[in-house]
């Protein structure tokens, strides 16, 4: 049970278990525990209805009593072996903490030999391999699903992993950088150094640049404040730089979508992606090295089937 934040409720708490406990026992020895005496009858104590249907005070039949007591029994063993009356731990000091890291132990133990062989080849070798890939798909849909989808197609603000569009790099190294230390990239907002006209000049050049519909005039007059302000990311020609994690303007891969109204809001408001850093969400396991490394393989691998 999680600690109380007051010891008085952990004892409140175990006072009304221990006292319904009590009760229901008294309760139950005080009205059930009459026997009829020989030739006695039953007293009718409700009226006859449906015209033959009668409430008569028979006690209750013993086995039903008996299943009731060994309910209670069953209840006191329980409160006493494991936890259940407030803070108290119980005499076998159970703990579903404690269940998760034996069994945590117990895998890690399972698998190591299995981790450790995968661990001293290469990510390109790792992913080539059907096994490393049933395994470093159970990791990607426990560990990366949640943003990246089930199928790691991504979704609006987090990248597609199957294809060859990368932010970053998408070298064996790379990813295995980008899993284990996380990144955290950002475009800060234009809006107020351009103005409403300047963000628009500027969002019809960057359309211009992957060859999508745009006005020929506002372009024109963007690729220069796109020459003043945007290059020292995006590369003069707008092929953006992974050192830094800008994306490549010229292909037809948009992050958070390529509509005009997007790209206005983007300029205007800047983004901030974040990739959280593996080595935390995967804690302090033993395996964490070939954990990552088997997530990494199948990343890369993703979009060498492309």
């Amino acid at each position: 049970m999680s600690d109380f934040t007051h010891g008085f409720w952990s004892i409140y708490i175990s006072v009304i278990t221990v006292v319904s406990i009590i009760g229901t026992w008294i309760f139950l020895r005080s009205h059930t525990s009459r026997k009829l005496a020989p030739g006695e009858k039953p007293e009718l104590i409700e009226h006859t209805w449906d015209g033959d249907l009668q409430d008569l005070n028979n006690p209750l039949p013993r086995w039903w009593l008996g299943l009731f007591y060994a309910t209670m029994v069953f209840s006191v063993a329980y409160l006493a072996l494991w936890p259940g009356l407030g803070n108290f731990a119980g005499i076998l000091g159970w703990t579903s903490t404690g269940q998760y890291e034996s069994e945590v132990q117990a895998a890690e133990a399972r698998f190591q030999p299995i981790y450790a062989g995968f661990l001293k080849q290469d990510i390109a070798t790792v992913a080539a391999d059907p096994d490393a890939r049933a395994i470093g798909k159970n990791l990607f849909l426990t560990y990366c699903s949640q943003c990246h989808g089930s199928n790691a197609a991504g979704a609006r603000g987090f990248p597609d992993l199957t294809d060859n569009d990368w932010l970053y790099g998408g070298d064996p190294d790379t990813i295995r950088t980008t899993i284990t230390s996380g990144r955290a990239g950002v475009m800060p907002p234009w809006g107020e150094a351009l103005g409403a006209d300047g963000v628009k000049q500027v969002t019809h050049y960057v359309l211009s640049l992957s060859g999508r519909q745009h006005d020929a005039t506002l372009a024109a007059a963007g690729k220069t404040k796109f020459a003043e302000n945007c290059v020292a990311c995006h590369m003069p020609d707008g092929t953006g730089m992974q050192a830094l994690g800008a994306p490549n303007l010229t292909d037809k891969v948009w992050l958070y979508g390529g509509s005009e109204a997007t790209i206005i809001e983007t300029i205007t408001k800047g983004r901030n992606g974040v990739m959280p850093a593996m080595t935390q969400t995967l804690g302090t396991t033993s395996n964490k090295e070939a954990k990552l490394h088997l997530l990494a393989a199948y990343v890369y691998g993703l979009s060498q089937k492309q």
